[in-house]
């Protein structure tokens, strides 16, 4: 099994090191990660500049690969024959912070995870529950190790059973593996954020804006990704990129929207008429 792993912290993140090392027991692992921390970049990719790339020491000192561009630029690089490794799956991670309900559209570790679809191969995106990002300088203990060896087990299963078009999210509780109470498979959860606009007088007619300022909560109901965290649970949800609202094709299709080709509505009737 050959495995491109990539992350969005950048790669000196220890949660890389992790996943690498787990990795490494199931696979050949070929690591390449953005030579920043790229947090928060969702599925964007480089436009506008060329992308480099070199050889750059990990947190435990073995050689990867440092990208200037984003997380799925990483994974499509490596898929188009960079380094003539033609790849089964895709891990990402292990995240610093947790990946859960409606935060996996702005994750950069999802991204890079999705991109896996987009080269025909399965993704995994792993993340471990933590309050703050480790580039933060918060000092806490991580316990990478037993979600990234759970992650290593789950890709030779991902490998030969996950369908077409889909990835799997894995979220882990930041817990020893003896206090962890299980795994199970999820739903993505719902957040509710409580962001507020604060102005910041810089001096000198500076004006700056903080929005990111209040920790989001979520929604209580079983058999969510959050469910599975509060409960000391791995949290495994399975996620596609099918964004189409089948469901509501045949109600807008009684739109007319042709119609507003002439400027008239759905009753023919012309817009500006009364």
């Amino acid at each position: 099994m050959r495995i491109v792993l990539t992350n969005d912290d950048g790669i000196d993140a220890p949660g890389l090191v992790a996943a690498r090392e787990a990795l490494e027991q199931v696979g050949e692992v070929l690591t390449m990660a953005p030579d920043r921390n790229r947090s928060g970049v969702g599925r964007s990719i480089t436009f506008g500049e060329r992308l480099r790339v070199e050889e750059r020491a990990m947190a435990d000192g073995v050689l990867g690969y440092a990208c200037s561009g984003t997380p799925v630029d990483c994974v499509r690089l490596v898929s188009l024959g960079l380094m003539d490794f033609e790849p089964d799956i895709v891990v990402s991670g292990v995240n610093h912070g947790e990946n859960l309900g409606d935060d996996i559209t702005y994750s950069g570790t999802v991204a890079a995870a999705f991109e896996g679809i987009v080269v025909g191969v399965p993704g995994i995106a792993v993340s471990l529950s933590i309050q703050r990002p480790w580039h933060d300088g918060t000092d806490i203990e991580l316990h990478f190790g037993p979600v990234a060896r759970f992650a290593a087990r789950l890709a030779k299963v991902a490998l030969k059973g996950l369908p077409p078009g889909r990835i799997l999210s894995v979220n882990a509780p930041n817990l020893p593996e003896e206090s962890l109470n299980g795994a199970r498979v999820t739903k993505l959860g719902r957040r509710l954020y409580t962001d507020e606009l604060v102005e910041i007088n810089e001096g000198e007619g500076l004006v700056s804006y903080d929005i990111y300022n209040n920790p989001p909560h979520h929604h209580r109901e079983e058999g969510t990704d959050f469910a599975a965290i509060e409960n000391a649970e791995i949290s495994v949800t399975p996620v596609h990129l099918e964004l189409t609202d089948t469901a509501a094709i045949e109600e807008l299709g009684t739109w007319n929207v042709n119609a507003l080709l002439s400027g008239e509505t759905a009753s023919g009737e012309a817009s500006g008429s009364r």
